[in-house]
């Protein structure tokens, strides 16, 4: 049995273990550093989301805001140290709304998370006096934009995004947003910090033996046979198998998933603007079949459910340069805790629905049902706590670490949740959001109270 020995080991090669690989081997000068993992790296679920970032995060409290702002803050500092090998935009989320009664209700979350830290609320009505509305571009990276832009004037809206819903009447525009290749923002920081030490190893973590309560051995199965790593300070980054690496310590964190996916479809007639924004319409919609179709599907049990009201939410993005065709687009109408498995099965009908979807708010997408190729379906899992907010510190066994339960903004907080995982491995100085995260915080019972009024879609799109 071969023997290696680390500084520090860590289980799971997706973002949220590669950032903390970065930031112990390049941001704190550990050397020995092991990552392992079964797969190659960020190929389970980091490179399974639609890529984006915002910073626009409700409370209670502006703990979010505070931690995902420290994130981009770190993002950006390294689009410009890498001469944004990562292609890093700004473009913004825009959200969309086409009923007026939902209108001051979101004026009254933007005002509230405006004030949480996330920068200013700027009022557009269609006056003359109106401040200016810049409009995002493919090349839109002005940091000195930051807030949100409310556009109450509907004709101000189809004049921006001409091939949106006229029905729709007001949007929110959030400005520190975009969308990155999470792909190359993890290869970035593999390759940093493997310059600095750091290696992976391609195999399962199998059982971690501790001792007296202190982390001692990990025991991985390779290729090639079992493989001893001696180490004092293991890093559990398991993404969707997080419980699962838990329980190899005794530990039941207090995690679960939920199934997410999107799909890539091709817009060869160029309907949307490749210049947009990531779109999000926020409105519950019906899905739109014509006649003969809703007699067809109300005739069976099996298919009656498309015809119900399918929950807002449905968004989408363009994917790749200007002479790109494909669109990303995600919708989730169903939730749900689910073990994860490989590779994750979705409804048959998902892709046609969230299509449907898009042709609510886009209506001339309608010219591509039942006339496009399917669709490329894949996704992957959120890990959650019932908050929906991270586990990142030290567990009850000495030496071991979690940094996880990242959810779907894993790719724009990993940055943060990396640094913070150093620092607290290292004994640096650290945040005060940090406590907000620590897994001792489920034994506040102040804490305890708070969560009977929160629940796991907290900032979720």
């Amino acid at each position: 049995m071969k023997t290696k020995i680390a500084d520090v080991a860590i289980c799971g090669a997706g973002i949220a273990g590669i950032s903390a690989a970065y930031h112990l081997a390049v941001k704190s000068g550990i050397q020995k550093v092991l990552i392992v993992d079964e797969r190659p790296p960020l190929t389970l679920t980091s490179d399974k989301s639609t890529e984006c970032y915002r910073n626009w995060w409700p409370g209670p409290g502006d703990i979010m805001v505070r931690f995902i702002n420290r994130s981009i803050d770190l993002l950006e500092a390294l689009k410009e140290e890498s001469g944004n090998y990562f292609k890093m935009n700004r473009r913004g989320y825009v959200f969309i709304t086409s009923d007026p009664k939902h209108v001051p209700i979101m004026e009254k979350s933007a005002r509230e998370i405006s004030q949480l830290g996330a920068g200013p609320l700027r009022c557009h009505q269609g006056r003359s006096d109106d401040p200016f509305y810049p409009p995002p571009t493919a090349q839109d990276l002005d940091l000195q934009l930051t807030g949100a832009d409310l556009v109450l004037d509907p004709a101000r809206i189809q004049k921006q995004y001409p091939f949106i819903s006229n029905q729709a009447v007001a949007m929110l525009h959030i400005r520190r947003a975009g969308w990155l290749s999470a792909q190359q923002l993890g290869m970035y920081l593999l390759d940093q910090a493997k310059a600095r030490g750091a290696r992976f190893i391609k195999g399962r973590v199998i059982d971690v033996t501790a001792v007296d309560g202190q982390i001692e051995t990990v025991h991985v199965d390779t290729i090639s046979g079992t493989l001893r790593i001696s180490t004092r300070t293991l890093v559990i980054a398991a993404g969707p198998f997080l419980r699962q690496a838990g329980a190899m310590l005794g530990l039941d964190l207090p995690v679960f998933n939920e199934l997410h996916g999107k799909i890539a479809f091709k817009d060869p007639q160029g309907i949307i603007s490749r210049e947009a924004p990531l779109m999000i319409w926020n409105d519950p919609i019906t899905l739109p079949w014509s006649p003969a179709e809703r007699t067809e599907l109300a005739s069976s049990n099996d298919t009656r459910w498309l015809l119900d009201t399918f929950p807002g939410g449905v968004h989408f993005r363009p994917e790749g340069g200007a002479d790109s065709p494909i669109i990303l687009a995600l919708w989730t109408w169903e939730e749900g805790a689910q073990e994860p498995v490989w590779p994750p099965v979705f409804k048959a009908e998902y892709a046609e629905i969230v299509l449907r979807g898009l042709a609510h708010m886009i209506p001339e997408l309608s010219v591509y049902l039942n006339r496009i190729g399917r669709p490329v379906v894949d996704g992957g899992y959120y890990c959650k706590t019932r908050e929906n907010r991270p586990l990142i510190g030290p567990l009850p066994v000495q030496g071991a670490y979690v940094i996880g339960a990242l959810s779907g903004y894993g790719i724009m907080a990993a940055a943060a949740a990396g640094e913070l995982l150093a620092q607290h491995v290292t004994g640096g100085d650290l945040p005060d959001y940090a406590p907000a995260f620590l897994l001792e915080r489920y034994e506040d019972p102040e804490y305890q109270k708070m969560l009977a009024s929160w629940d796991a879609k907290t900032g979720q799109l």
